[in-house]
């Protein structure tokens, strides 16, 4: 498993920032009978940046070489499932699955298809929090839609 590029920065910052906490703790906190309060935040301390280096991991990905087969874009549970009506560019009824990744899933997305970019459109917006009705509509996103060699449609669009 390796760690997104995009996350070094964050990872080093965020891993100073623990060794300079545990130092000042060390420093001004911790008397001579009071050992186990260091311990205890360097553990804590530890464990919350491995959280966020496991919050930037790229695990392996097994790659299908299916035309015809539609693979999840992300990680995540599944929390939709149903017919809408799409009005943004194909302007038809479409099955929706809609996934939602909790920080505990890899942040990474995919294109969930081979095939041809038809359109690409990124709207900025709000970031509601994901449960809000209008987050769908509302916060910053990006619809992609890609046509296959079978000429049959995907649109896929992550919200943040």
């Amino acid at each position: 498993m390796r760690i997104n590029k995009e996350g070094y920065k964050i990872i080093c910052i965020s891993g100073a920032l623990c060794l300079l906490l545990w130092w000042l703790i060390y420093h001004l906190v911790v008397i001579e009978s009071s050992v186990s309060l260091l311990w205890v935040s360097a553990v804590v301390l530890l464990l919350f940046w491995f959280f966020i280096v496991a919050f930037f991991r790229e695990p392996r990905r097994v790659r299908i070489h299916d035309a015809d087969l539609v693979f999840s874009p992300c990680d995540g549970r599944v929390v939709v499932t149903e017919v809408v009506k799409e009005g943004e560019y194909l302007g038809e009824e479409m099955l929706q699955i809609s996934i939602f990744m909790s920080v505990t899933n890899v942040h990474m997305n995919w294109v969930p298809v081979g095939g041809e970019v038809e359109y690409f459109k990124y709207h900025p917006g709000r970031f509601l929090v994901a449960w809000h009705p209008k987050s769908s509509t509302e916060n910053e996103r990006t619809t992609t839609v890609v046509r296959m060699a079978s000429g049959q449609k995907i649109l896929f669009r992550q919200i943040a």
